[in-house]
C-alpha cells in the first residue's frame, strides 16, 4: 500500500478553486518534487497533506501505518522565524514534541535522537549557538534536523533552498538526496524544475495542466519538455 495517496483532490479557499481532481501516490523511498507556476496550488497542497487545510473535495489517505504526527515538515521561513532567540539544540529537540505528548520534559531517548540528527546534518558543533546568529544554510540544516526528530519515514519540504547561495543550495540538495538514499521518503516543493528533475524519482506538476509520473515520463511529456526548454 502507498505511504500516502491523494484521491481526486480539489483544492482552494471557499469557492475559489485552485486545482481540480488531483490524484497521485507516494510510496516508501520515493523522492517526489512538486513543481508549477506561482499560484498553482503547491503550498495549498502541502498544507492539505499536513492536515492544516481541508480539501474542497477528495481525500488524502495514509498507508503503511503512517500518521500525521509522523510527518517531518520543513516550512518556508519568515523573517521573524529566522531571528528566533533559541539554541540550536533547543530547536532540534522541539521536533520531538509530537512523540513526548503532554510530558513537560524530553527523555534520554529523545535527547539522543536530537544529537544523532544534529550529527547527520553536520551541525553538532553548533548545538549551543543561538539560531538567529547562524547563516541561512546552517539554519536550514537545523530545521532539517528538527524535522528528522519527528519522523523516520517521510519529510515534507517547502522550498528548502529558497534564498540560499548556489554553493549552499547544492549542499542542501545533496544532503536531501543522501537522506532519501538512507530510506527517508521525500516530498519537496521546488521552483527549480531542472534541479527537481535531477534529484527526484517522481514529478507532480500542477497548473493549467497536471502531470504525475516518474522522472523519465516527465522528461518525455509535452509539459516536461516545455518547462525544461525542450520546446520552442
Amino acid at each position: 500500500m502507498a505511504l500516502l495517496r491523494a484521491e481526486n483532490l480539489t483544492l482552494g479557499y471557499e469557492k475559489n478553486i485552485i486545482v481540480r481532481d488531483l490524484a497521485f501516490e507516494v510510496n516508501s523511498g520515493d523522492y517526489l518534487c512538486i513543481v508549477g507556476e506561482n499560484g498553482s496550488g503547491k503550498s495549498t497542497l502541502m498544507k492539505t497533506l499536513l492536515g492544516l487545510q481541508n480539501p474542497i473535495s477528495g481525500r488524502v489517505v495514509f498507508g503503511d501505518g503512517l500518521t500525521k504526527k509522523e510527518i517531518g515538515y520543513l516550512p518556508q521561513q519568515t523573517v521573524i522565524q529566522k531571528d528566533f532567540p533559541a539554541s540550536v539544540r533547543e530547536i532540534v529537540l522541539s521536533g520531538c514534541q509530537a512523540r513526548s505528548g503532554l510530558r513537560p520534559f524530553y527523555n534520554e531517548e529523545e535527547k539522543a535522537l536530537a544529537g544523532e540528527n544534529m550529527k547527520r546534518m553536520g551541525i553538532a558543533h553548533l548545538e549551543k549557538r543561538c539560531y538567529r546568529d547562524l547563516s541561512g544554510g546552517q539554519q536550514q540544516r537545523v530545521l532539517l534536523a528538527r524535522a528528522l526528530c519527528a519522523t523516520r519515514k517521510i519529510l515534507l519540504l517547502d522550498e528548502p533552498v529558497a534564498g540560499l547561495d548556489p554553493k549552499v543550495t547544492m549542499e542542501m540538495y545533496e544532503l536531501i538526496e543522501g537522506l532519501n538514499r538512507e530510506g527517508v521518503t521525500i516530498i519537496m516543493i521546488s521552483h527549480d524544475i531542472a534541479a527537481a528533475v535531477k534529484y527526484a524519482t517522481h514529478i507532480l506538476h500542477i497548473g493549467e495542466s497536471i502531470f504525475f509520473g516518474n522522472k523519465a515520463e516527465y522528461e518525455n511529456s509535452s509539459i516536461g519538455m516545455h518547462f525544461l526548454g525542450g520546446l520552442e
